[in-house]
């Protein structure tokens, strides 16, 4: 009888995590980002890795998804050992050294 006044006390669950989104752009960035996306997810992030389409289709994709941040890799940022990290929903960006990647996103779990 006192599960009903349990479960309005619980409240609203937490809000699911939003995604990273990985936007990987030319042959040797989708080989480099597979291996980014497993080092993300082991530390704890939900990240989705699209290889289909140009930039502007990729970056839609990651907005209907509802990511938070979108961590654009293309073979110029490869060579600078880079990532052009795009915050979705301000739309600033800033470019992230690639070691230093991960730390960047922590704020995101």
């Amino acid at each position: 009888a006192g599960v009903e006044r349990l479960t309005m006390l619980s409240g609203d669950p937490p809000p699911a995590r939003r995604p990273v989104a990985l936007v990987p752009l030319g042959l040797s960035a989708e080989a480099r980002t597979q291996v980014l996306a497993e080092e993300l997810r082991a530390s704890g992030l939900r990240v989705d890795l699209g290889f289909s389409g140009n930039l502007g289709r990729r970056m839609k994709r990651a907005d209907r998804m509802n990511a938070s941040v979108a961590v654009i890799i293309g073979d110029d940022e490869l060579a600078k050992d880079i990532a052009t990290v795009r915050d979705m929903d301000g739309g600033e960006q800033e470019e992230v050294p690639l070691g230093a990647l991960r730390e960047r996103l922590s704020g995101y779990l």
